[in-house]
């Protein structure tokens, strides 16, 4: 019971304030935000000395290579994570936009408004920018959030709630605004994922494991993605330099985060021209490369695939690499293997794009454009939510219109209904 009560009191406190920031005015939003990412920066070695502590846990644990670069926080990262703070105040206060408005025959006229959702939990692993990141968007949002990060990042998380705890109070405003669960035991998520009454929606940022969990146990509607198995496809037309610049950067430029490529399909007419190269590249990048016959006829030194890697988030320096006939069979490909996040092409033949762009059912499709680039800053949003591979209320990076509502608003001058 003391378990569950302490999740009800943070969960009450976290409604509370939640009315509180739903009414905050851009300008009040904004001067907090700004605070934030000044102390953000004045603070930084503090937040650096309680990364070492969760870096010093993971080497302990012997965390991948991968995981451990989405636990580091450098002064140059939290001057990244500063910046991202400061491009979500730039951006227009979203609450009280209307929506739509008309009128009734009956005199009456109505307005469609954008609103708060209310209380938004979220819950994730590892990446401590996270904390930031969702911390400022639910901001801006007039929403109360409530995070729950992974223990290997507990003593970061800590550090940056901290820094938005300082600037709210300086402002007058409630710190419940923006609260951490402090425990690590896995009991309090189920708990808080009982709270229907107190909140509003959950975010899950993770592996599979996790987002399963959440979306099995929740009885408060769920925003997710399971899996980010996304694709590169090599057209026939494709520049060729384009293509392997792309391929690289979309596997090895930071492997261990959900927009990484995990598997490249490459049209089979051209297969001979680009495979080597590409050979030679993942090589020297220290990148595994699975791949089937005509794959490894290429690159020799590739490992057999197997029908589980095609359905697999490696989150690491590994890839697949299938040769396909032709873009009908590319797509087919994603479509029975694919997770719906992110899915690209490298072509010149703008009809091919096209088609492509019409037939792969992705939350994003890019177009001679590494997958990498499917991210909340990267689509101008200042920061990310998360991203989502469902279709209702929200699909893919999620800015600030991620975390709106909206309510209609009527008004009339006396009529009543017959």
């Amino acid at each position: 019971m003391g378990l569950r009560n302490e999740m009800i009191r943070c969960a009450q406190a976290a409604k509370g304030a939640s009315r509180v920031a739903a009414e905050l005015a851009a300008k009040q939003k904004n001067k907090i935000l700004s605070k934030v990412a000044k102390e953000m920066l004045k603070q930084s070695q503090a937040i650096v000395r309680a990364n070492q502590k969760d870096l010093a846990m993971a080497r302990a644990r012997r965390l991948t290579d991968a995981a451990m670069d989405r636990l580091t926080l450098t002064p140059d990262r939290i001057k990244h994570m500063a910046k991202a703070v400061l491009e979500v105040e730039k951006l227009s206060d979203p609450v009280g936009r209307e929506l739509a408005a008309w009128k009734r025959p009956n005199g009456l006229r109505i307005s469609k408004v954008s609103v708060p959702l209310g209380v938004i939990l979220i819950i994730y692993e590892s990446r401590p920018n996270v904390t930031s990141e969702c911390a400022s968007l639910c901001l801006k949002s007039g929403n109360a959030v409530i995070l729950r990060g992974g223990k290997e990042s507990f003593h970061s998380n800590l550090a940056i709630v901290r820094v938005y705890e300082k600037a709210l109070r300086s402002c007058g405003i409630k710190a419940s605004v923006v609260s951490l669960i402090q425990t690590s035991d896995r009991n309090a998520i189920d708990e808080l994922l009982q709270l229907d009454e107190l909140i509003n929606l959950v975010i899950p940022r993770g592996g599979e494991a996790l987002i399963r969990r959440v979306a099995e146990n929740s009885r408060i509607p769920v925003v997710k993605h399971y899996k980010g198995i996304c694709h590169v496809y090599i057209d026939r037309e494709a520049d060729l330099e384009m293509a392997k610049k792309i391929a690289y950067n979309a596997k090895c430029q930071r492997p261990g985060v959900c927009n990484a490529m995990e598997t490249l399909l490459v049209h089979r007419d051209i297969a001979e021209k680009v495979l080597p190269d590409l050979g030679r590249i993942y090589r020297n990048a220290k990148c595994e490369v699975r791949g089937d016959a005509l794959t490894r006829k290429y690159i020799p030194w590739a490992s057999k695939v197997t029908e589980k890697d095609w359905a697999t988030e490696y989150l690491d320096l590994i890839l697949s690499i299938r040769v396909v006939k032709n873009m009908e069979e590319a797509i087919d490909h994603i479509t029975k293997y694919g997770s719906a996040h992110t899915d690209a092409i490298v072509t010149r033949n703008r009809m091919a794009a096209e088609t492509f762009v019409l037939k792969v059912d992705s939350s994003s499709v890019m177009v001679n454009a590494s997958t990498r680039f499917s991210d909340g800053n990267e689509y101008g949003f200042g920061a990310e939510i998360g991203i989502s591979t469902d279709k209702v209320h929200a699909r893919g990076p999620m800015g600030l219109e991620g975390l709106m509502s909206y309510k209609y608003v009527v008004r009339g001058n006396g009529q009543v209904r017959t």
